[in-house]
């Protein structure tokens, strides 16, 4: 289930990060500084986010 949960990890960490650096520079904040927040903020979000996918993923399975 580790292994799983690092794989999925490393997807959703990168696409919420992505989506929140993606929304900011939309709303015209072009700095580093709301960047790199948005990105932790993705980062950080996409750890509850990783646990509940494999739940759902290894409750499918058994």
């Amino acid at each position: 289930m580790f292994r799983l949960a690092a794989i999925l990890f490393s997807m959703t960490s990168t696409t919420l990060a992505g989506i929140g650096v993606i929304a900011v520079l939309s709303m015209g904040y072009d700095t580093w500084m709301p960047i790199v927040i948005a990105a932790a903020v993705g980062f950080v979000i996409s750890i509850p986010a990783t646990w509940w996918l494999v739940k759902q993923i290894t409750a499918k399975i058994v």
